[in-house]
């Protein structure tokens, strides 16, 4: 996979992201709308209560009494209470009894109301006014927060599906890496074999073929052994042996030595700090990471650069493994996405190099493998945790 590809991916979350942010904009926008109409919509009908109310107090009014019962009885929503102008309670309606307590309970309501919604202010009797307070009826909160609600419910989910997903997603990819690398230790082990009865062959039959050219194929053979010994243990859990880390790292790096160009240093820092320092790994696989981080140092440097590795221990339970390079560096953005299975910025190559080589260190050593920093055209420095032996 390309840069370009993981580009293209990462602008269609962002576009998900953005339909998903107006899906919920336009629904609180909605609701928020719908709530402003009812509220509306209790004030008339408190006003309308009100009014009632006052015409039922009047000694000049001449209609239905009985309508107006019914205007004031209509109401079993909304909480009111209605106090003279002193403030002294005359009548309530729909309050909540739980917790009744005299003359506190209704001065702490009254104020709960006044911060909520302003009084009506009525006229009861001719120079008598009284003032009505209520609060939203229990209908209105509810819809108030309602689609803050069904927000929570739909993120919840789809981050429960997101992680699913990946798992899946996740699960399936480690099987068909497994698979296929089992397939290729398989099918590299009878060429193998057959070629080392070949070598056994020559030195045994009357050929003149110079012993240095036999040697040379038996280190190849073994190369490619290793490398299949490699391929069989992904995907099961390999056995950890300790070894000694300067013994391991120098084994490595003698072999990316001698393949690589005379223009390219590979050193280790201190040696004398690696003398006692021990780690619980599987060789061929901690081997194959050392190899990878080394060979991409050598392309992001066009074959020419140093590449240095230094060891630090402190009072934690890790040993930090420290990889510096010359390098072009790595731009932030794509320091996390580079260990990614796919992805490559070269024109050939499938991009799983350092995808492996966070399975090694993660998945089968316990430890954790980043970027720890990086300087476009100065370099990139890698760091290995591996738990103490």
């Amino acid at each position: 996979m390309t840069n370009n590809s993981y580009q293209i991916k990462k602008i269609f979350k962002v576009l998900l992201l953005t339909f998903a942010f107006l899906i919920g904009f336009f629904s609180l926008w909605y609701t928020n709308g719908l709530v402003n109409k009812l509220e509306l919509r209790e004030r008339t009908k408190i006003a309308t209560w009100a009014d009632a109310t006052r015409l039922i107090a009047s000694p000049k009014f001449e209609g239905d009494v009985n309508f107006l019962f019914k205007i004031i009885e209509a109401n079993t929503t909304i909480p009111v209470i209605l106090t003279d102008e002193n403030g002294i309670v005359k009548g309530s309606r729909n309050l909540d009894s739980t917790g009744y307590n005299g003359n506190n309970f209704m001065r702490d309501k009254i104020k709960t109301m006044e911060l909520e919604n302003d009084p009506i202010e009525v006229e009861y009797i001719a120079g008598q006014n009284i003032k009505i307070f209520y609060e939203n009826s229990e209908l209105l909160n509810q819809l108030r927060i309602y689609p803050y609600f069904q927000l929570g419910i739909i993120a919840l989910f789809l981050t429960i599906s997101y992680f699913a997903f990946s798992y899946s997603r996740r699960s399936e990819q480690n099987k068909v890496w497994a698979g296929m690398s089992k397939e290729t230790a398989h099918q590299l082990g009878t060429p193998i074999s057959s070629l080392i009865g070949w070598v056994d062959y020559l030195k045994e039959g009357e050929y003149s073929v110079p012993p240095k050219i036999l040697d040379e194929i038996n280190h190849d053979l073994e190369r490619l052994n290793l490398i299949t010994e490699r391929f069989s243990k992904i995907g099961s859990k390999p056995s950890l042996s300790i070894y000694n880390l300067h013994e391991v790292l120098s084994e490595s790096i003698l072999y990316i030595n001698s393949r690589t160009s005379d223009k390219v240093l590979i050193e280790i820092k201190d040696w004398d700090k690696l003398s006692g320092i021990n780690v619980s790994v599987n060789k061929p696989l901690f081997a194959w990471v050392i190899e990878n981080l080394c060979k991409n140092a050598v392309d992001a440097m066009n074959g020419e650069g140093k590449i240095w590795f230094e060891v630090f221990l402190d009072d934690s339970n890790y040993i930090f493994i420290d990889i510096h390079d010359t390098g072009k560096g790595i731009p932030i953005n794509k320091q996390k996405t580079i260990f990614k299975p796919g992805y490559t910025t070269k024109k050939r190559g499938w991009g799983l190099g350092l995808s492996l080589v966070k399975r090694i260190i993660e998945n089968y050593h316990q430890g954790k493998i980043y970027v720890k920093s990086s300087e476009i055209r100065k370099g990139s420095h890698f760091r290995i945790e591996l738990l103490k032996t």
